[in-house]
């Protein structure tokens, strides 16, 4: 299991890959450590990384703590609520994503982040 951790200004959160869409998820393991920016939408967080994959198993509607590459922004995005487009308590995406990993612990602190907050994403 690949397990990775998520630095902000709050604290720490421990997160893991998911097997869903293995090309991304190795593609974003071995670009890692990531230092970026963090950017809000809604309850969702997403910074520039230097990958570019395209779709794989994409969807638009996630689960609380999914982790995805958004190809359009080459983005990586960590859902943890609602979205300004959610239609339901589930988050959703701006567009399809596609979902490698699940944040497992510490989830809460991720509604203190704001914009230009920085980030750190490393192996754990």
């Amino acid at each position: 299991m690949k397990r990775i951790k998520i630095i902000i200004p709050s604290g720490e959160v421990k997160a893991e890959l998911i097997d869903k869409n293995p090309k991304t998820a190795d593609v974003v393991w071995k670009s890692l450590p990531i230092e970026a920016e963090a950017n809000r939408w809604g309850d969702e967080i997403y910074f520039d990384i230097p990958v570019e994959i395209g779709l794989e198993n994409s969807q638009q509607e996630v689960e609380v703590g999914d982790m995805a590459y958004w190809p359009p922004g080459t983005a990586f995005c960590i859902f943890f609520g609602r979205t300004p487009i959610s239609t339901s308590n589930k988050p959703k995406a701006y567009s399809p994503v596609n979902v490698f990993g699940k944040i497992i612990d510490n989830i809460e602190i991720l509604k203190k982040i704001k914009d230009g907050d920085k980030i750190k994403i490393m192996r754990r």
